[in-house]
């Protein structure tokens, strides 16, 4: 069994086939995934399907990359959702400097706001970090010692930035990029301790290779599964046994 801990069902590039691309993932082995919030709306769509589908869970969080949209009244429909028995995770939120880095005031802000519902809920925190690793870890630091937990989702760091993560008390999420040739995602994951990394698709984007370039979907999560085994020089059944007893761990799902 494959968990996919990260991926965007309530993308509209799914609206056609939604249904259809949460059989495949059920028929792929894939028999867990979170869909993950990046505004109010996203969130909202994300519990509705949970309720709905036994193999979904839900995140919700405002994106940094949608800071500059989000109004007060969303945080507080946000932190509501947090209540939701379908929400296992609060995010998707993190710094991102590649798009706009005018927004990044409001980005930190927003950040350490999940970050204190981590805390307050018990709910591991989905972090997205682009172009920012200083300050994701810089705010990680901030909160080490406190009762929240971070996922690094589609991690892209190197070795150091990891091994200080794992410290931190972080599980690592990865993705397609792990079957990226040019990719050192593959030197990273390969040295990691085993209890601390997770996979992920984000569909619909970063579509593994043999994919890539086409639209992601869960069912895609055994391409990546393979390659993170292949890199961990273990099977993919091991593979996906460890990463799903650590999903379910940090998810706290029994």
């Amino acid at each position: 069994m494959l968990f996919d801990t990260h991926t965007h069902l309530t993308d509209e590039a799914f609206d056609d086939d939604r249904a259809d691309v949460i059989q495949r993932a059920l028929d792929a082995g894939v028999e867990r995934m979170v869909a993950v919030g990046f505004d109010l709306e996203s969130s909202r769509a994300a519990v509705a399907l949970a309720e709905n589908r036994d193999s979904v869970y839900a995140a919700a969080g405002i994106h940094p990359c949608h800071v500059h949209e989000a109004c007060e009244e969303d945080y507080r429909e946000i932190e509501k959702l947090l209540e939701h028995p379908s929400v296992i995770a609060v995010g998707e939120t993190g710094i991102d400097l590649h798009y706009d880095r005018s927004t990044y005031p409001l980005q930190e802000t927003s950040f350490r706001r999940h970050m204190e519902w981590g805390g307050s809920t018990g709910l591991p925190v989905i972090v997205h970090d682009r172009e920012a690793h200083a300050e994701v870890m810089a705010m990680l630091d901030e909160f080490h010692g406190e009762e929240t937990t971070a996922i690094l989702h589609c991690f892209t760091g190197d070795a150091a930035m990891a091994e200080r993560a794992v410290s931190l008390g972080c599980f690592l999420g990865f993705g397609g990029i792990a079957t990226f040739k040019n990719s050192t995602v593959g030197e990273v994951v390969s040295g990691l301790p085993a209890e601390c990394i997770l996979v992920e698709t984000d569909a619909p984007y970063l579509a593994p290779v043999p994919h890539r370039g086409r639209r992601n979907e869960p069912s895609y999560l055994v391409n990546t599964a393979e390659a993170v085994a292949r890199h961990r020089a273990v099977t993919v059944d091991e593979l996906a046994r460890t990463t799903t007893q650590n999903a379910n761990k940090v998810f706290r799902i029994h």
